[in-house]
C-alpha cells in the first residue's frame, strides 16, 4: 500500500512541488500544482469509501490525477482506480491508494498527469 507521504515524496524529489492545502481548516486534501502555471496535476484527499461506489464508510486516501481521454475507460477497468471524485470525469481518475500498491504505476500516473497540465 502506498502513503500519501511517498507520494508527496516523489513529488518533491521529481519536480520540486510540496503539497498545497488551499482550504482553510481542511489539512487532509493537498494540491499538487506546477510552480510556474499553478495547474493542479494531483489532489489527495481522504474521502469515505462509499463516494466510490464502495460499500463502506471507512475514511480512505485517494489521489485524483489527469489522464489521457482514452486512457481513461481501460485504466477504471483496474482494480482501486474510479471514476473521479469531484473532478471532470472525461479526464481525470481517482485511485484508491488502499487498493493500488505499486508504486511504480502510481508514480508513472503522475508523471503524465504532470505532463498533461504542463
Amino acid at each position: 500500500m502506498i502513503q500519501r507521504e511517498d507520494i508527496f515524496d516523489f513529488v518533491s524529489e521529481r519536480y520540486g512541488v510540496r503539497p498545497d492545502y488551499p482550504w482553510k481548516g481542511n489539512t487532509t486534501y493537498a494540491v499538487l500544482r506546477h510552480k510556474d502555471n499553478e495547474k493542479w496535476f494531483g489532489l489527495v484527499m481522504d474521502i469515505t469509501a462509499g463516494k466510490l461506489g464502495l460499500d463502506s464508510d471507512e475514511k480512505i486516501d485517494v489521489l485524483n490525477v489527469k489522464v489521457r481521454k482514452e486512457f481513461v475507460g481501460p485504466l477504471r477497468e483496474k482494480a482501486g482506480i474510479y471514476k473521479a471524485y469531484h473532478m471532470d470525469k472525461n479526464n481525470w481518475v481517482t485511485i484508491n491508494l488502499d487498493e493500488v500498491g505499486k508504486p511504480g504505476e502510481i508514480q508513472d500516473l503522475i508523471a503524465e498527469s504532470y505532463e498533461l497540465t504542463e
